[in-house]
């Protein structure tokens, strides 16, 4: 075995089974950065509009149009589902791409009460993979905001795999640089234990780090606490890389 206090400063070495390998990056991010409170919201609604209107915009815009809703009644669902298109429109305009997020919302509203009787409750009771196909028939909404409604509305474990999550495992040749986001939810969902708990703060974590530290462009690696496992890193270190441990020189 490596001596720990020779790698001190250097590189941590790659282990040759990737689930241990993202476990420590977990436990380094959530002691580094603590519990994010994910997702920020009142009702389970509100988490469901949220993940619709995040897409291609930030969170302070997505605040300001939650709020517009809330002095409108709109986080109301029947209310909601008595709103004209202008209307929601109106309210959500600062999130940006507020008419197809309105129609988007109007859509889901729609199936709600046609399938469940507009009962969230009842929705969240059908078995996990069927829900996120039936989610993923509604118009406007894709995987990565039907699983964000699913793991932060619903507590059921999918791993929302966003670009900050790619990004970051691509960089560590964890995935491929152009792996697409099934093809990375199904690496986590492989080498992660199946927990909503944990992949609630674990997603939310990835984010901060692409925010701060993992950026498309700029990437500030030096600052990153992911810094030290990352395979170039390593290498310089004379440490095994994942690769070399799963042939067989992992010591």
């Amino acid at each position: 075995m490596y001596n720990v206090a020779m790698m001190e400063g250097l590189a941590r070495p790659r282990h040759p089974e990737p689930g241990v390998e993202l476990l420590s990056y977990y436990r380094e991010l959530l002691e580094g950065f603590g519990p994010q409170g994910w997702w920020p919201a009142r009702t389970r609604l509100e988490v469901i509009l949220g993940a619709i209107l995040t897409q291609n915009t930030s969170w302070k815009n997505v605040r300001i149009a939650i709020r517009r809703l809330r002095r409108a009644g709109l986080l109301n669902q029947r209310r909601l589902g008595r709103a004209s298109q202008s209307e929601l429109e109106e309210a959500i305009r600062p999130a940006g791409f507020f008419r197809q997020k309105a129609r988007t919302i109007r859509h889901f509203v729609s199936w709600l009460d046609r399938s469940y009787g507009g009962s969230l409750h009842r929705m969240f009771r059908r078995p996990p993979e069927e829900l996120r196909r039936a989610l993923l028939g509604i118009k406007g909404l894709g995987p990565e905001t039907a699983d964000a409604i699913l793991l932060y509305a619903g507590r059921k474990p999918f791993f929302v795999a966003d670009g900050y999550t790619r990004r970051i495992l691509a960089r560590h040749e964890l995935l491929r640089p152009r792996a697409g986001y099934e093809e990375a939810q199904a690496y986590l969902h492989q080498h992660l234990p199946r927990d909503s708990g944990l992949f609630n703060e674990y997603h939310a974590l990835l984010v901060e780090v692409g925010k701060r530290y993992c950026k498309r462009s700029a990437p500030e690696c030096a600052a990153c606490p992911l810094e030290p496992w990352l395979p170039r890193r390593t290498e310089r270190a004379g440490l095994p890389t994942a690769a070399t441990a799963r042939q067989g020189e992992w010591v």
